[in-house]
């Protein structure tokens, strides 16, 4: 059921779409968390390390894809708001295409380099080995990662935000099932997380495509709309690119900072490695907000109705606030029993660091609400460029604190390198906001 963010009080809105799209992230991160959970309970430390230690490489690339399948999505919700069905599944047709080359291509090179690269990053010998055959495996399913972000974004554009968190439910079901066959039953060891992930998120791709074909009519093209058309791809290259561009360039001042990290040992990746995991389960809420301004940025920037982009950034800041105030006194409570999920309770010295490290980001997550909500709303108004340069001030913030502030003051820096880095995008993204929304208001003066 397709549905339009374009009339109605945006805070309810944005809350009714934002709320599935949040449980979808909740349970991509809860299988996260279980392949975390189940590595470092039965595998011990290093083996949570050497999860913890590829993060960073993870983010560059599927970042990327990440990135990507969002901004094809984009042309597709602007001309769902436009009403303009004939372009809108041109465009889907396309980014089919667009995503098979990109998957395939992507694939191969990250599987070759990928080792190479954990080297470069100075990745503790202990961990190297584990390091590697995780991540191997993670990009060898790149396509189907590809499959399933694609579709979801497709179906999220026209307004169900509910059918592709169903299909993650039962992703997240299978892959916890999966790690405790292949780690436990099987002995694959830390491969065993890494396919449990691959196959169960391809899983939710393949139920995605089958239900997008079967359930929206209004997306079955005729001959002439499956055609590859050069004009459809360079807009959604021109959307997607830098957006992928924009997780990538971020991640690389991530890869900067785990590189100081792994030069502190593996304790303190494993600290680390713990605490972001946590992090990334309480921060979907702010992932869920952003998809939300995506597509409700598209809606109504297609509609032409760009009085309400401000309501939304603004009832969305509301939100995350409270959200913001409410999970650092939780943190604070109880963050050293969080910890004991990933760690045994005898290593009391990672327990406390991890603890440390949590409560020094999430300090600041409001932050952190301000770069998703405005950085995709301003994409939804298709300013995708913005995205990178967003991405750059996040990327020399954490570089800075990786390259000059970790090596002086140890671990304890190292949580507050995400902070700097969206204090900076922050700077940027506020005014940037206001210059997309006066150079939209100034074409639509122009066109009438």
């Amino acid at each position: 059921m397709t549905r339009q963010l374009t009339d109605g009080k945006p805070f309810s809105l944005i809350l009714s779409f934002s709320i599935p799209v949040l449980l979808g992230y909740l349970f991509q991160q809860f299988y996260n968390v279980a392949d975390t959970v189940i590595v470092g309970k039965a595998l011990g430390v290093q083996a949570l390390a050497a999860v913890g230690a590829t993060s960073s490489v993870n983010f560059l690339i599927i970042g990327f894809v990440t990135g990507i399948c969002s901004g094809f999505s984009i042309p597709v919700a602007q001309r769902f708001g436009a009403k303009d069905y004939s372009t809108m599944r041109s465009y889907v047709a396309n980014s089919s295409y667009l995503s098979i080359v990109f998957s395939i291509i992507m694939a191969v090179f990250t599987v070759i380099f990928c080792r190479p690269l954990l080297r470069i990053m100075l990745t503790p010998k202990d961990i190297i080995e584990g390091a590697s055959s995780y991540i191997s495996i993670i990009f060898e399913g790149i396509p189907l990662i590809f499959l399933y972000n694609i579709t979801a974004g497709i179906i999220r554009s026209l307004g169900d935000s509910k059918t592709p968190v169903y299909f993650l439910m039962l992703s997240a079901s299978m892959n916890i099932g999966l790690d405790l066959l292949f780690i436990l039953v099987f002995k694959f060891g830390i491969k065993g997380a890494a396919w449990a992930t691959v196959i169960s998120q391809g899983s939710a791709g393949l139920a995605c495509l089958i239900y997008m074909y079967k359930k929206f009519e209004i997306l079955r093209p005729n001959a002439q709309e499956k055609k590859f058309s050069i004009k459809n791809s360079a807009t959604l290259c021109s959307v997607g690119i830098p957006m992928g561009l924009q997780y990538s360039i971020t991640a690389i001042g991530s890869v900067i900072l785990q590189t100081s990290l792994n030069t502190l040992g593996s304790d303190a990746v494993a600290a680390s490695t713990a605490a972001n995991r946590m992090s990334g389960f309480f921060c979907t809420v702010f992932d869920a907000l952003g998809t939300t301004m995506a597509t409700y940025g598209g809606q109504n920037t297609g509609a032409g109705k760009l009085d309400r982009l401000g309501e939304g950034v603004r009832d969305s800041m509301i939100i995350s606030i409270i959200y913001s105030i409410a999970v650092f006194i939780f943190y604070f409570v109880a963050g050293q029993y969080l910890m004991m999920l990933f760690i045994d309770k005898s290593r009391i010295d990672i327990i406390r660091s991890a603890k440390t490290f949590l409560l020094e980001s999430s300090s600041c997550y409001i932050l952190l609400a301000v770069v998703n909500i405005v950085r995709f709303m301003i994409q939804g108004m298709g300013f995708s460029v913005f995205a990178i340069l967003s991405g750059v001030f996040e990327m020399i913030a954490r570089a800075l604190i990786g390259i000059f502030v970790i090596p002086k003051w140890g671990f304890i820096a190292a949580g507050f390198a995400s902070p700097f880095a969206w204090l900076l995008a922050d700077c940027f993204l506020i005014p940037a906001f206001f210059w997309c929304r006066k150079k939209l208001q100034n074409i639509m003066i122009k066109k009438s």
